[in-house]
């Protein structure tokens, strides 16, 4: 899995940077304000997977996000990535999979 920079944007603006999606997947730092924006130029629609690593009562797995992006430009999407809910213990990331990644780019932005 890839581990790709969060950019901040302030009262200027940001350019944001886009990364191609990883086949093997993608992590990111989860945080208040920290979402993902993911543009799917493919010829379908994918599922981005969130990866929530929780349990409730110590043993029910708590189910992860997938989030569907139809292709085209008119919908991309934005993607919420709070830490309270997709922070893995073992290293403070975010786990992110992708069902396809071919011509899928994604930033990782803080408002």
């Amino acid at each position: 899995m890839a581990t790709r920079a969060t950019e901040s944007v302030d009262t200027g603006g940001l350019v944001a940077t886009y990364n191609a999606a990883s086949a093997g997947g993608d992590k990111i730092t989860p945080g208040a304000g920290t979402f993902i924006h993911v543009k799917n130029r493919s010829a379908g629609a994918i599922t981005v997977t969130l990866v929530t690593p929780g349990t409730l009562d110590g043993t029910l797995a708590v189910a992860d996000r997938a989030v569907s992006v139809t292709n085209g430009e008119a919908n991309d999407r934005l993607i919420a990535v709070p830490d309270t809910l997709y922070r893995n213990p073992t290293d403070g990331l975010a786990d992110i999979t992708w069902s396809a990644t071919a011509t899928v780019t994604f930033a990782v932005v803080r408002a």
